[in-house]
């Protein structure tokens, strides 16, 4: 053929300008012509290529051979670029190789980086990482790199970046292929260069503090410090953030371009701190981001509890959801004073964790109580005193089981009538325990149940816990206020999802010197699906109701018989979700809430510290998009909150007021925020956490909740006033008992507070059906909608997740005083609590999410039959509305129809 090609391992790896290997960025011999690169090689000078806010020129090493020089570099993205627009497609992979080098004052190897800017007409520009290599000086080495674009931008552009500034960039050739005409190009999906690699440059300090910098402060370099106490973990370098007078101070870098939206990156660095006598400190990995519109947002991505002892690993995970312009990864935390150090951090796109299988339970004999002589035929054997207290058995408590543990348990042999008295207790946590660690299986979920009294002497009401030790960890297992002379239920529940190597139960609580009395305690694993069959029963009696399909037409009479399709479109029932203003600039988080949820509620827009910050400084631009969103996938919202109880949710500019100043301050807030959105919300939280907080009311005396709530009513009478609270439901919380609750809300009405619904929350953790039911049939008797708002349930294993959800969603629905519920979210890394999402960062709907949608979609009525001699058909439907097909041998005719919530039969005229 005339062609001769150099064998690349005569190449010499130390000689700069001889180091070369003409034609072999792949494998096949026609990859030259699949480059859709021009001029690759600076054959023609810089000829399609452009330097980036810097200068360039070619170099002719040796004949034939040139490479291009990017010189004057002074900000490390500034390169070579070449436009490429019109020459990819979106789907296929492409790869990228390019023969690479560097120039200049440096000692060390830099960084050397291929990216794609994407620029669209209508949306912002984005930056896509493609691949990177580390260069030393007087070497070439080959970078490399895969990309894919799932949808075309108006306009590409490759370019080249990385080093330092000051350090020269040196390109000699460059080929970026098409897979379909390159056989040795690995087009399986997921196969990015990006997802294995740290984004971080320089993360080591091999560098210096190249890439590095200070974030209010100042940062060193250090191969030691503390005269020798302190050397790395890894490698020969660590940075400090130095000269730290706030505590958002610490040490940065930016990675902008180097992040893709909508894809999971997981966070790994190793820290410990110095200085100013501080021995331990919170450290936080934090994420700044802008965006194209001069957005901020602050993503929290981990913290850790480090020391001046050791190094300790701070590990979390993060998600931009909209396209960036810029953003900043940095450390922080620690008080002013105190340095943080960095040994190494990786930024890398998190690798998906495959899902959680069912958990195994071998004869979970479900009903049998745990607890060892409970009944005390045995005197105390198998139990003993916790501390120095005194266990008697004595005779006189009931014979029956407590209500909730009944409900559970059904039919069951009356209680031994005999108790545990403790006395002589000197301290709180001292009372009657047993070992229960070999009786325990993992993911079960134990109901706790037992009755409990105090004796004489107490000068006020008195909390009894039933807790567990677990491996020295306190596990709530339910918690009750005892005020006076008589036997009380407690009831709780808990799950054990680790293998423990002690779990200890024992009964706590009154003051010491006050007699406490135990009876019938019982620990039992609850059988889920024997309450669900009941629940489904419930369900059908209070929700569905009767339906007559009445059908006429011109010739009714030939009707009859005709087969007849009845299908439920959407059921009215209310289920939404929490969303962020920063969700919705991801199209997949958007499509799963409109598709699935009819109800909103904001997470924090709508909160007084989000919408004024600062005093007079109004943001009601993030509620309006999110209620923009809603309004035009007709989803109805909830107004989440307008004030908060709580002293630690109340801005620091409220706090400083006078009374006189506070007082006005709530009216303003009370008119800015129903007069702007009057009619646009469904219901508020007037006064959130009423029973956790006192902010307002010790500021402005008792009256200001119920004047909050009329004040609210006056100004948009359509809403519906909420009180809303947490643990009302799960018996692990004294402050919020349903009975408390009742207390405060018959105390606002007395006021002539509107209260016109009852909030539980809904953060709970190993649900057990008959307590929380008992919760709700207690509220019910005030005659006001019980709405779940804020609904989320916790486990590492997504099957005992979705069986919690499944609990929850069950017992509210099959609940006549409960008119909806609200999830407190469903997408990963957007949750207020761990291991509690229904779809995972990228997208993809976990065992928990499908657990909801099989759920409603059990609620969604359907029947079929055939239109009988009176022209009808009848069936038992949920409300919402409906398509019915009427299907004869000459055609098909559809009709819609909606069913409203009764009691009565509905008669539904079908004109055909």
């Amino acid at each position: 053929m005339g062609e001769t090609m150099e064998d690349p391992s005569t190449c010499n790896a130390e000689n700069f300008n001889s180091e070369r290997s003409h034609g072999n960025m792949n494998n096949s011999r026609g990859s030259v012509a699949s480059n859709i690169i021009v001029n690759h090689d600076f054959s023609r000078g810089l000829d399609s290529w452009h330097p980036n806010c810097c200068h360039a020129f070619v170099v002719s090493a040796e004949p034939g051979r040139n490479h291009a020089v990017v010189t004057n570099r002074k900000e490390h993205w500034q390169g070579l670029e070449q436009d490429i627009s019109g020459k990819v497609s979106a789907g296929p992979t492409y790869s990228v190789s390019a023969r690479v080098g560097i120039s200049g004052p440096i000692q060390s190897s830099a960084v050397v980086m291929a990216t794609l800017k994407l620029e669209f007409h209508h949306s912002p520009t984005t930056f896509m990482f493609i691949g990177k290599s580390s260069v030393s000086k007087d070497k070439w080495e080959t970078l490399e790199g895969k990309f894919q674009l799932s949808t075309l931008p108006d306009r590409v552009i490759f370019y080249l970046e990385g080093p330092s500034p000051g350090i020269d960039l040196l390109i000699e050739s460059i080929e970026i292929a098409c897979p379909s005409m390159i056989r040795s190009v690995d087009t399986r999906a997921g196969c990015f260069a990006f997802g294995d690699e740290n984004i971080i440059l320089n993360p080591k300090f091999e560098d210096g503090l190249n890439n590095w910098s200070g974030r209010g402060c100042k940062i060193a370099l250090h191969d030691s410090m503390g005269d020798g106490k302190i050397m790395p973990m890894s490698g020969k370098f660590f940075a400090s953030a130095t000269e730290r007078t706030q505590s958002w101070n610490g040490i940065q870098q930016e990675i902008s371009g180097r992040v893709q939206r909508k894809l999971a990156y997981e966070v790994t660095a190793l820290v410990r701190i110095f200085g100013n006598n501080v021995s331990s400190s919170d450290v936080r990995a934090t994420l700044w981001v802008q965006t194209p519109d001069s957005r901020e947002q602050y993503i929290g991505i981990a913290n850790s509890q480090a020391t001046d002892k050791d190094w300790v690993q701070l590990q979390g995970k993060f998600l931009i959801n909209a396209s960036p312009s810029k953003v900043v990864v940095y450390l922080e935390g620690p008080p002013p004073g105190t340095d943080i150090l960095l040994n190494s951090l990786v930024v890398k796109h998190a690798e998906k964790v495959p899902p959680s299988p069912p958990p195994v339970i071998e004869n979970p004999a479900f009903g049998v109580n745990i607890v060892t002589n409970s009944s005390l035929y045995d005197g105390t054997n198998q139990w003993f005193p916790l501390g120095s207290c005194t266990l008697s058995v004595q005779m006189g408590s009931p014979h029956i089981l407590p209500p909730m543990a009944r409900d559970s348990l059904g039919a069951h042999e009356p209680l031994s009538g005999r108790y545990i008295l403790v006395t002589n207790r000197t301290q709180t946590w001292m009372g009657p325990a047993q070992m229960i660690t070999d009786k325990l299986q993992l993911y079960l979920t134990y109901q706790v149940s037992a009755w409990v009294r105090i004796g004489s002497g107490a000068s006020g009401p008195q909390n009894v816990n039933v807790a567990l030790s677990v491996d020295n960890q306190w596990v709530n297992g339910g918690q009750v206020e005892i005020n006076g002379d008589t036997w009380h239920e407690i009831a709780g529940s808990f799950r054990i999802e680790k293998k423990p190597d002690k779990v200890m139960v024992y009964v706590q609580g009154p003051v010491s010197g006050v007699d406490m009395m135990l009876a019938g305690l019982q620990i039992f694993p609850v059988d889920r699906q024997a309450r669900f069959r009941h629940l489904k029963r419930q369900t059908d009696k209070i929700r569905k109701r009767d339906v007559i399909l009445k059908f006429s037409g011109s010739d009714s009479s030939s009707l009859v018989g005709t087969f007849v399709k009845v299908r439920q479109t959407q059921n009215s029932f209310p289920i939404g979700a929490c969303v962020n203003r920063t969700n919705i600039d991801n199209e997949d988080f958007v499509d799963f809430f409109v598709k699935h949820f009819n109800w909103s509620v904001f997470g924090n827009e709508l909160k007084w510290y989000w919408t004024e910050p600062q005093q007079g400084n109004l943001n009601y631009k993030d509620a309006d998009d999110i209620l923009t969103l809603c309004q035009n996938n007709n989803i109805e919202a909830r107004g989440h909150c307008i004030f908060w109880e709580v002293d630690d949710a109340v801005q620091s500019w409220v706090k400083s007021l006078s009374t006189d100043d506070l007082r006005t301050a709530v009216q303003n807030r009370l008119n800015g925020l129903l007069t702007r959105y009057k009619g646009k919300f469904k219901h508020y939280d007037v006064n959130n956490e009423m029973l956790h907080g006192s902010f307002y009311q010790g500021r402005l005396g008792k009256d200001i909740r119920a004047n909050m709530f009329k004040t609210a009513n006056q100004l948009d009478p359509t809403a519906t006033l909420f009180v809303n609270d947490y643990h009302i439901e799960d018996g692990c919380d004294t402050r919020s008992s349903p009975e408390k609750y009742i207390e405060q809300i018959l105390d606002l009405q007395e006021q002539g507070a509107p209260v016109g619904g009852i909030g539980i929350q809904g953060h709970i953790d190993s649900p057990v059906g008959p307590i929380v039911c008992s919760a709700l049939d207690k509220l019910g008797i005030l005659g006001l909608p019980i709405w779940f708002t804020e609904l989320d349930v916790s486990s590492i294993n997504e099957y005992i997740r979705g069986d919690d959800l499944e609990v929850m969603l069950r017992e509210a629905f099959a609940h006549p005083a409960v008119e909806g519920v609200m999830l407190w979210g469903f997408w990963e890394l957007f949750m207020s609590r761990e291991n509690s999402h229904l779809v995972n960062a990228e997208g993809d709907v976990n065992e928990t999410g499908r657990r909801l949608l099989s759920l409603k979609q059990e609620w969604m009525s359907r029947a079929h039959g055939h239109i009988d001699e009176n022209g009808q058909l009848e069936f038992r439907g949920f409300p919402g509305s409906y398509e019915v097909e009427i299907v004869s041998v000459s055609k098909k005719v559809s009709k819609t129809f909606v069913v409203d919530k009764g009691e009565s039969p509905l008669v539904v005229s079908v004109n055909l």
